[in-house]
């Protein structure tokens, strides 16, 4: 009897959450997709193939083939016929503003050079399911970090509900480079649990094709390396030497390009930056000034702990902080960045104690946000099957979306200064 209630209810766990899937899977086709194609119909909005992968591909083709300069002008506009079709037109009023310029690293032309030679539309299925399956790979390693074993259900239901999410969808659709840093960050953090330091540092060094996600977690663990620096000196090597390899490596194929990117970001900024998520909320004066108190103490917490072990819980609880934090500091905010918060959600979830009642209606308004975010998503995708009018409201599963970051990261902060701020011993994962 008992081991039929426990399959029973391993699959109404399964069921729901691959509902919920199903759900943000459909409302963005058929409600976020359907609604931007009546709209670039309607007010004659461009439409190419709008693969966030697309712009980096071809800076990276024209680098290693032709030896163009990605950032100029001139590749910009051809980036722009294939993401939008056409090269868009600053004097048409409805126009995209977003140029969509090359505004990486030149060296994240070696990570693309496999792909130059191949058609885009091989390369965007390739990579699609390339990061379906890192994303994957990155909840089994930071299970595996956080030493947290779960049933096979439970596994089972992690990977659906993360793939069900709007931020994992987003990044898959738009083939996001963001997601292949999380999971260098994510390996780099497994090989730092097992003491291979080399590899950990090499790791780093390749998200740094993403600075704005990864420089704030590189700063921490550079902290933590120099702190034992007889016992940790080869992440440092391995993470400066990569580093420095793709640096002087890029400077070969395009000389003089770190003045080339500091100008494509400088304009990145002014066309395609929405502000940080701390400014969407609050007025600018408050803001700037909350994030650099907020950024004091998480320097704080890591200062407390930057002479333990990789494997004892209060660095991972550290570390789990600075990769939330690190959502308030970029100029702009996509969702899809936020998959730097599934150490800390999977902390919250493991060892969240209601601290006090604070603590716990932050941990329930989290939960809300998600449940809000699937359950109108289902409604949505379901009205969509019978009338156009469940595209007016496109949005309203994303609501929560935005904002899901700040009891995170809140309730991040007050585990910290528990178990860090107060000086309380650590003790290990083990």
């Amino acid at each position: 009897m008992a081991g039929r209630v426990y399959a029973l209810k391993s699959f109404v766990q399964i069921g729901l959450a691959v509902l919920c899937l199903a759900g943000m899977w459909l409302h963005v086709d058929r409600v976020i997709v359907g609604h931007q194609v009546s709209e670039a119909a309607r007010l004659g909005t461009p439409r190419g193939n709008l693969s966030d992968l697309y712009p980096v591909w071809y800076g990276s083709r024209e680098l290693f083939l032709h030896g163009r300069n990605p950032y100029s002008a001139e590749v910009t506009r051809e980036i722009q016929a294939g993401y939008y079709g056409r090269p868009i037109e600053q004097a048409r009023l409805n126009d995209p503003r977003n140029e969509q310029a090359f505004a990486y690293p030149a060296y994240v032309a070696f990570l693309l050079a496999p792909t130059v030679k191949l058609p885009f539309a091989a390369v965007r299925v390739i990579f699609f399911w390339l990061l379906t399956v890192l994303t994957g790979v990155s909840v089994l390693l930071w299970l595996r970090v956080l030493q947290w074993k779960l049933t096979c259900t439970q596994l089972a239901v992690s990977l659906t509900l993360v793939f069900g999410t709007f931020q994992v969808v987003q990044g898959l659709k738009l083939q996001q480079l963001s997601l292949l840093v999380a999971f260098f960050i994510a390996m780099a953090f497994m090989a730092l649990s097992r003491g291979q330091l080399l590899g950990a540092g090499v790791l780093m060094g390749l998200a740094m094709v993403k600075p704005q996600l990864a420089a704030p977690v590189a700063v921490w663990l550079m902290l933590w390396a120099a702190s034992r620096w007889r016992g940790r000196w080869k992440f440092a090597a391995g993470f400066i030497g990569c580093v420095v390899l793709l640096a002087v490596g890029a400077e070969f194929l395009l000389p003089g390009w770190t003045g080339k990117f500091a100008d494509a970001v400088s304009a990145y900024r002014r066309y395609a930056a929405g502000g940080r998520l701390l400014e969407q909320m609050l007025p600018a004066t408050i803001a700037l000034p909350l994030l650099a108190c907020l950024l004091a103490a998480v320097a704080s917490a890591c200062w407390r702990v930057r002479k333990l072990d990789a494997g004892d819980e209060d660095f991972v609880l550290v570390t789990a902080l600075v990769l939330a934090v690190t959502l308030l500091i970029p100029p702009m905010y996509p969702p899809h960045y936020q998959l730097l918060l599934l150490p800390g959600v999977f902390l919250l979830v493991r060892d969240a104690k209601p601290l006090n009642i604070v603590f716990r209606f932050l941990m329930v308004l989290s939960a809300g946000m998600m449940v809000w975010s699937w359950a109108l998503a289902i409604v949505l995708a379901g009205a969509s099957l019978f009338t156009l009018h469940a595209q007016h409201y496109w949005d309203a599963p994303l609501w929560t979306t935005v904002v899901f970051p700040i009891p995170v990261i809140t309730c991040l902060g007050l585990m910290a200064y528990q178990k860090v701020g107060l000086g309380r011993s650590s003790h290990s994962l083990r």
